[in-house]
Formats: C-alpha cells, structure tokens, sequence
C-alpha cells in the first residue's frame, strides 16, 4: 500500500517536475554508488596503480582479501567493534529514550534549559573534549580497554539520538497515555508497555545511526586503545597504510570488508527509517 501510493504521488507530478526529480535521484545514486563501485573494482585488480580508474581488470585477483582475513585476522577486529558499538548503543538509546520521553510527555521547571543544553553538546567539536575526558579515562583506570571506549561512545552522539526520540514521542496520541493511567499503570509501565511498542521505529532508528557513528568512529578509538589486539576498525585501517604502502590490493580489499556491514546494517534496518519518518509526518 505505501509504494503504490508512492508510486501513485510520484506519476501524479507534472511531466516536467517529474523529469527533475528523476535527474536529481539518478545523480544521488550515481555519486553514492560511485567511490563504492570503483573501490570494489580496485581491490579485484593485482595492481590498481597499473590499471587505475574504471579500467577493467585483465584476471580477477582475490589475494588481498586472502591475506586481509588470513593473515591480517580481521574477524578479531570485527568482533571489537561489534561489542564496542553495539554495548554502547544499548547503554545510550535506553537512558535517551526513557529521558526523551520524561522531556516530551512531562511538565517541568528548567525544561527549557535541559533542551538548549542537549542541543548545545552538537556543536562542540571531540577535540574540544580531548583533555578532560582522556583525563578522566585515565584517572578511572581504563586506558587501554574496551570499557573506556563503550564510556565515550554511550555519552557522544546525546543530542542527535534525543533528537530523533523526542520527536516521534511528541506525536504519539497523549489519549493512550491517560488509557494506560486509568488501567493502574505507573510512569514506567506506561513508558515500557505503550510508548516504547509504538515509539520503535524512532528509537531504532537513533539506535542505527549511533551504531554507525561509533562503528566508524576513529579519533577516541585511536586514542585510547593502544594494543593492536583491541583495536576496532577504523583504528585498525590506519594500520593498513602502513602494512600495505605497496600493496594497494590488500589496502582496498580490506576498505572494502570493513565499509560492507554498516551498508548491509542499514539496508536490513531501513524500513525502521521509513516508518519513523512516515510516523512523524502526521501527528495524532
């Protein structure tokens, strides 16, 4: 029923706008799916630097992912990023959901206040940040250790993810919450039993974009971990430079196994994308 009425809101444009709009998306798809698709081009050549740009490989060579999971064991680093982001995005959407949901259903004094002060934290930049939190890594004794980084990421990225819940919150029906009072239940009953069923597709939403914020996150990875074995990705490519200044095979074969599962994350995750913005486009 959505595509086809999308299909039908498309076709019902006039001629000429319709030709616009399918410009704009073919340029769209042409410059997202380009870098990619010259990427994976490169790492099938034996030697990229011979045979540069779009030229076709004369015999499809896979020595570089060999050796990217052979040699270089980059399931390990995987497995890092994996429980890094994926702790640490537990840990965050939860308190930003149920505070989220103190901030859009409740009335307060200092409301305001907290609002301009989530917000505020968008515009100051990591580097800003980098003596008092390393400061306070090292004084709580976690240099080195994943738990530092899951610290990090479960505080960074708090006004975007407050964002994206607030506002689905603000559109839930005020009616189910008054149904949910009269039944007995209390604030958080009301929150877990009702508000957080219908809210989903934002809080999944906020859940999917901090977990490809931290998995691509480089600058506190690089900073904190200094063993190669606790590496995430991203620290981990940094590495690759180095280990393959000549060989750029293995450079793009490994950019290629790192950038694939937050590509395939969202394609599985985004019809929780659709339905938060289609839920929030109408309110009630």
């Amino acid at each position: 029923m959505k595509k086809t009425n999308t299909l039908k809101g498309v076709n019902s444009m006039p001629a000429g706008t319709r030709i616009v709009t399918y410009i704009c998306l073919a340029w769209a798809l042409i410059v997202s799916l380009l870098p990619i698709g010259w990427l994976v081009l490169s790492s099938l050549k034996k030697d990229p630097m011979a045979r540069p740009g779009f030229q076709l490989p004369e015999s499809i060579c896979l020595d570089g992912y060999i050796s990217t999971f052979k040699d270089l064991h980059v399931m390990r680093y995987f497995g890092n990023s994996l429980f890094v982001a994926g702790v640490s995005v537990v840990i965050s959407v939860v308190m930003i959901s149920m505070s989220a949901y103190v901030v859009a259903r409740m009335e307060f004094k200092g409301k305001a206040l907290v609002n301009v002060l989530l917000y505020s934290t968008m515009f100051i930049p990591a580097t800003a940040l980098t003596y008092p939190v390393y400061n306070l890594v090292n004084r709580l004794h976690l240099c080195d250790t994943r738990s530092a980084l899951i610290l990090i990421y479960s505080c960074s990225g708090i006004a975007v993810s407050f964002f994206v819940i607030k506002n689905y919150y603000d559109n839930i029906p005020r009616e189910l919450e008054e149904a949910a009072r009269i039944d007995g239940c209390g604030y958080v009953q009301t929150w877990m039993k009702v508000i957080f069923p219908i809210a989903r597709p934002g809080i999944m939403t906020a859940a999917v974009l901090a977990f490809l914020n931290n998995w691509n996150e480089y600058y506190w990875a690089s900073l904190v971990l200094i063993t190669r074995e606790k590496l995430t990705v991203p620290a981990l490519l940094s590495t690759f430079t180095t280990a393959f200044n000549t060989n750029y095979n293995g450079l793009f074969s490994a950019m290629v196994i790192i950038i694939l599962p937050p590509v395939l994350l969202y394609c599985i995750f985004s019809r929780f994308f659709i339905e938060a913005l289609s839920g929030g486009a109408v309110k009630g």
